[in-house]
């Protein structure tokens, strides 16, 4: 395999896939042409393969040169990993949280408590993993990460100690496509359309195996409704501007923002009673905590609750 440091033979792969030619590619990575140019060759004399299709303008890589070029990721993955696991044992004077979180979910509940947790423990790290809730809670279970932050702990393995706060309620999307739209108005009083009607309506969804879903999937049920669902996706803010533009109705916990626009959609509160969810955050049951630990776990219990307490509304 080639001797060449793989970090910079990546990053000059990057910037002449950018650009499509040497010149324009060295002047970026503030390197000379014929320097960049010959390692390049060397590497390719190295691998006794061609990287660079020059046939082809802009420049592009041969399949070979994919392959490697792939490699090279790989390399930059695996040694970043590394570095993330060897940090918990090279620097035993600082405290390395690992938290999974969806990210969609994320952007809500990281910022109500991360900035003033780390503000007052400034020698901890938070390394932060983004997946789903199946896979982070697994994470969870096999000691890959130390906690899982997620929504509706009913379904979570008994085998971790969970942590909630809430009640936090949902709401629909109603764009002006559907009979029940009232166009002028941002949001509509609670209790006056049958959520049994709305759920006929074309829905666009977040994708099965999500907490969201498997609520929305047991109103369906309750209310003996087949869905009509025109689109899925795993990323909520997807669903939302897709039934804000008008492709069909969707149900949103109020943790997602919406602009009002009465023109466009109306914003219609659920009654708690029917849908709600709690946000938790969870640990293996067997895990003693440090003090940093219970701290990040205080942090977000209490933070959440001020935002309870403060009653915002979304709508």
């Amino acid at each position: 395999m080639s001797k060449i440091d793989s970090a910079n033979m990546l990053r000059f792969l990057d910037m002449l896939l950018k650009h499509g030619n040497y010149t324009k590619a060295a002047k970026d990575l503030y390197i000379s042409q014929p320097y960049l140019t010959q390692t390049i060759q060397n590497a390719e004399k190295e691998l006794g393969i061609e990287i660079i299709n020059r046939k082809s303008s802009p420049l592009q890589l041969t399949d070979a040169g994919r392959i490697y070029y792939q490699y090279l990721n790989s390399l930059e993955t695996e040694k970043n990993n590394f570095e993330k696991q060897i940090l918990r044992y090279s620097s035993p004077n600082n405290t390395v949280i690992r938290l999974g979180v969806l990210s969609s979910l994320g952007t809500y509940l990281l910022p109500l408590f991360i900035n003033s947790y780390l503000s007052n423990h400034p020698k901890v790290k938070i390394e932060l993993h983004e997946d789903i809730p199946e896979a982070n809670e697994k994470k969870t279970l096999n000691g890959e990460i130390d906690f899982l932050l997620g929504q509706n702990p009913e379904t979570i393995s008994p085998k971790l100690t969970v942590k909630d706060r809430g009640t936090h309620g949902y709401f629909a999307i109603i764009p002006k496509t559907s009979p029940y739209f009232q166009k002028g108005r941002k949001s509509l009083e609670p209790n006056s359309i049958s959520l049994k009607n709305l759920l006929t309506e074309q829905l666009v969804l977040t994708t099965h195996g999500s907490a969201i879903r498997r609520q929305v999937d047991y109103l369906l049920q309750k209310y003996r409704v087949t869905p009509n669902v025109i689109l899925e996706s795993n990323n909520i803010f997807t669903t939302a501007k897709l039934a804000t533009s008008g492709l069909g109705v969707t149900l949103l916990p109020e943790s997602i923002y919406v602009y009002p626009n009465a023109d466009e959609f109306n914003i219609y509160p659920l009654p708690q009673s029917v849908i709600s969810l709690d946000y938790f955050i969870a640990y293996q049951a067997d895990k003693t905590l440090n003090q940093a630990e219970q701290d990040l776990i205080d942090s977000f219990l209490n933070n959440l609750q001020r935002n309870i307490d403060a009653d915002p509304t979304l709508l």
